[in-house]
């Protein structure tokens, strides 16, 4: 953006959704263009209740061929295990290549001191498999995940020929309380735009206010979808108009919005010269 233009963010108040732990770069970045960032978290996260089987995956991670991360909370998630049970998470000299979802899980990855293989350039599960197509093949697959992961992962890698070793990482959970006063803002316009990171982002929210509110929130502020399994849920939600982030890094979320309060105020204008 050139220097002296006008920043579409300034003012805004953009609620986020996930944990401020997770969004300190993001709330960063916003404030930087002038927005103001609003944390209502929407999920937590918690412990499998039963370690066994990732504990088993993580001690015979050397017959696997392929780890497939979807999400950075996994890398988190499976470096906190691997720390807990004493060993480290790939060995030395391991045939195991790392296939991640979108970039934002990559980064997560590198970060942990992973070599990641494959990055998916659609930013979903099922089509980080179709990318990896014929490589899965007769390959072992490790898939750690959430409880309330996405169902379609799975059998897609199976149609390509894998075999699928899928446990469950970490839980994902509604939180046990949420800024009610922050809500009723949300509720009565408050805000101008709000962004929702994943499917149980969108479904926790949809409990709280019921999907009516949800729907009828579209006419008040910008309903932000970050990736398009996010914008998918929304839709099944019943939103109609929903302003998509490409995939879930920061960048990708600004220019969303960036691009969409320019709009609205060159609308805004246009309207002024007719009138």
């Amino acid at each position: 953006m050139a220097e002296g233009s006008p920043k579409p963010l300034a003012g805004k108040r953009i609620v986020i959704t996930r944990s401020a732990a997770q969004s300190e770069v993001l709330a960063r970045e916003l404030s930087a263009r002038g927005a103001i960032p609003v944390m209502v978290p929407l999920v937590a996260f918690a412990d499998p209740e039963d370690f066994a089987p990732l504990d088993a995956a993580i001690a015979e991670i050397q017959r696997f061929d392929w780890m497939i991360l979807t999400s950075a909370q996994v890398v988190r998630a499976l470096v906190k295990r691997s720390g807990q049970l004493k060993r480290g998470l790939i060995p030395a000299g391991s045939k195991l290549q790392i296939a991640c979802v979108g970039p934002v899980t990559a980064e997560a990855a590198r970060r942990a001191g992973l070599s990641v293989a494959y990055v998916a350039e659609t930013h979903t599960g099922a089509g980080l498999a179709e990318e990896l197509g014929n490589r899965l093949q007769g390959a072992k697959v490790f898939l750690p995940r959430s409880d309330r992961a996405n169902p379609d992962l799975p059998p897609a890698l199976k149609r390509h020929g894998a075999q699928v070793t899928e446990v469950i990482a970490y839980r994902t959970l509604r939180p046990t309380a949420v800024d009610q006063r922050n809500l009723r803002q949300i509720a009565e316009g408050g805000a101008d735009a709000i962004l929702f990171f994943s499917p149980s982002a969108v479904q926790y929210f949809s409990e709280l206010f019921g999907s009516e509110q949800l729907r009828a929130l579209q006419d008040k502020l910008a309903i932000t979808a970050v990736g398009p399994v996010t914008a998918n849920a929304l839709s099944q939600a019943g939103v109609s108009r929903v302003v998509l982030a490409e995939d879930t890094t920061g960048a990708a979320v600004i220019e969303g919005l960036e691009e969409y309060f320019a709009g609205t105020v060159k609308q805004a204008q246009a309207g002024a010269k007719r009138v």
